[in-house]
């Protein structure tokens, strides 16, 4: 996107290689760049595991290296109360959440740009995310294998008029280039996996500290006991590791996976085989649907029910304009419940919204 004068920026800057060239680039182009540090975890904060300091360390370096002024914000309570909540409760309720969206929609995109603009006086706000920003569509990134519109489904149109996505025209090689041709200490920085405030740490001890367990018993797709489990919570369909029991044991080579969760009896069901056919639905309901367009149903498009897979096509109906079911041309497999399904018209993100079952 081209502009016909300078304007203010602010750049949300996590400490990392992407957020770090976004702001560059911009000020490549002439604008009034600033950064915006978001900090939103305060647990263990003395230790290793979520510790913001290196971040903010690097973010801070980028900006004395650009010549920029760097905001620092605490959103940590916000966070609390609008996405680590909704995290256990939801894991509790027996599914497995996508914090990363909740934060972009609840935190990134509404508290830090409010922020920004109400505050700081902002023309636009810019992330370091790999997406672009197409006649006011939100389409793929150039770069497939970094595409993160799966995280953005929940923007609205509205606000696709306020962001810019200063990378999302370049692979990451070329990022991690410009990084260093410009001596960016982030240039080499890893990137970050997996949900911020676990950080290294394993999952389970992590959620032991805000959730108690329950063991109870694991049962085979014939109601047949074969072991027990240490809590609902540390399972999603379709988990191969952490069932401890063999294939051996079972009379057959193939490894066990969950295939279902009976709150109500607190117990794990499970079947053998990756291929096993309970694991594959073809159908699934989903709410909390968010369009960034105004959809036409029944709709013909594209979906995905994890961040890592490819869009598979599909109908989407609306059932009263609250829940949906979207039915695939080709069974998926292990479609979890609490997770996000992402809507796709080719390159162009449509929406999504929050999978309740699968049928």
């Amino acid at each position: 996107m081209s502009f016909s004068k300078p304007l203010k920026i602010i750049v949300g800057l996590s400490g990392g290689v992407d957020s770090s060239v976004s702001a560059l680039l911009l000020k490549q182009q002439g604008h009034q760049v600033e950064g915006i540090f978001m900090k939103n975890w305060e647990e263990d904060d003395t230790d290793s595991h979520c510790s913001a300091q290196e971040d903010i360390k690097d973010a801070q370096s980028v900006c004395d290296n650009l010549g920029i002024k760097l905001h620092k914000v605490n959103f940590a309570q916000e966070y609390w109360d609008n996405v680590f909540t909704y995290f256990l409760n939801t894991y509790k309720n027996g599914q497995t959440p996508n914090p990363d969206i909740l934060c972009n929609k609840e935190i990134k995109f509404k508290l830090c740009l409010n922020y920004a603009f109400e505050y700081l006086g902002a023309d636009y706000f810019a992330t370091g995310h790999y997406a672009q920003i197409i006649n006011h569509k939100l389409i793929k990134a150039c770069d497939k294998t970094k595409d993160q519109t799966y995280f953005l489904y929940t923007l609205s149109q509205n606000l696709l008029n306020k962001i810019l996505f200063p990378i999302g025209h370049l692979l990451k090689s070329d990022v991690r280039k410009i990084a260093l041709q410009h001596n960016l200490v982030t240039h080499n920085k890893k990137d970050s996996t997996g949900i911020c405030f676990i950080g290294e740490r394993k999952f389970k001890s992590f959620l032991q500290k805000y959730l108690p367990a329950q063991k109870g018993i694991i049962e085979n797709i014939d109601g047949k006991k074969i072991g027990h489990h240490d809590g609902l919570m540390y399972y999603t369909i379709g988990q191969r590791q952490g069932i401890q029991i063999g294939g051996q044991r079972a009379g057959t080579g193939e490894p066990f996976y969950v295939v279902g969760k009976d709150i109500h009896r607190n117990t794990l069901i499970v079947a053998q085989g990756h291929s096993h056919p309970i694991l594959y639905s073809k159908q699934l309901t989903f709410n909390d649907p968010h369009f960034i367009q105004p959809a036409q149903f029944p709709l013909k498009c594209f979906a995905k029910i994890r961040y890592r897979q490819q869009e598979e096509p599909c109908v989407v109906a609306t059932m009263d304009h609250i829940r949906y079911t979207v039915h695939f041309d080709s069974p998926q497999w292990a479609i979890s419940p609490g997770q996000s399904i992402v809507l796709y018209d080719n390159d162009q993100c449509l929406g999504g919204g929050i999978i309740t079952e699968n049928d």
